[in-house]
């Protein structure tokens, strides 16, 4: 990063300082993962500025799951202090999460740009249509699965997750509220998927992208070290104001609003990608 005109370095870290402000505030707000954000603004910094290459989309996922690790750490705290985690399920879950979120990674390191651009996109709209279709108050069932039924479901959330670099409140909160438990205790629950994924899955990222070609500079793997630490400090700080807000604001129009956002972005990658 160090060879580029100082134009250029600018306009890269504008651009994580506006994923990262936004992206903090989206964790918090939906428990949804800052990477809905994150992954598309890094990856389209990276193509713009003509960083990298092949593996640009990989690293934007691999760079928005470590900053996930410490959102939503402070995502989860902060739903705790609104008595929001139910605790059971947090610990019963996380050990497939994690699991999952392992494969998901290993998956990831063998798919082109091109297979991975497609899971992102086909995953994201369907989020977008949970969110913008349905009912918030829409069950499948009466309550969570046990058994294999958690195991399976659990092993698949860590792993699409892992593989669009996002949190655990997308699908495990998309799960969570299917199966009759309220939309607040849902989102700050699946917050506290993300710690178990952003660490298992970053830790994937940069074993099986260590030797991969086209990556930008300063990356470790499948993760961008610069655009990680800028923003992992800006999307901590701002994630509790979402947390906040979860519990202030009329959250009919938020989930409409944002599921076009979701669709708009699903469609770039898709895109740019292809």
């Amino acid at each position: 990063m160090n060879a580029l005109p100082l134009n250029e370095i600018l306009l890269l870290l504008a651009a994580l300082v506006a994923a990262g402000l936004v992206g903090g505030l989206i964790a918090g707000l939906f428990g949804v993962g800052g990477g809905t954000v994150i992954v598309p603004a890094v990856f389209y910094a990276f193509e713009v500025l003509g960083l990298g290459g092949e593996s640009n989309l990989h690293v934007a996922i691999g760079t928005s799951l470590l900053t996930i690790v410490a959102t939503s750490w402070r995502s989860l705290r902060a739903h705790r202090t609104h008595g929001a985690v139910d605790e059971v399920v947090l610990k019963t879950w996380t050990p497939w999460v994690a699991t999952g979120a392992l494969v998901g990674a290993a998956v990831a390191g063998v798919t082109s740009m091109e297979g991975l651009a497609v899971v992102y996109g086909v995953c994201l709209a369907a989020v977008a249509a949970q969110m913008g279709l349905l009912p918030e108050r829409y069950t499948l069932a009466k309550d969570l699965p046990t058994g294999w039924g958690r195991r399976g479901l659990g092993t698949a959330i860590g792993g699409l997750s892992a593989m669009m670099g996002i949190g655990g409140g997308s699908f495990g909160g998309m799960l969570m509220t299917l199966c009759g438990r309220p939309i607040h205790q849902a989102v700050a629950t699946a917050s506290g998927f993300g710690v178990a994924i952003g660490t298992a899955a970053t830790l994937g990222f940069v074993v099986f992208g260590w030797d991969a070609a086209g990556r930008p500079p300063l990356s470790l793997g499948y993760v961008n070290v610069p655009g990680a630490v800028v923003m992992a400090l800006l999307t901590t700080a701002v994630a509790p104001w979402g947390a906040r807000l979860a519990h202030a604001l009329d959250r009919r129009v938020l989930r409409k609003a944002f599921a076009l956002y979701l669709l708009a972005a699903a469609a770039m990658v898709l895109v740019k990608a292809l």
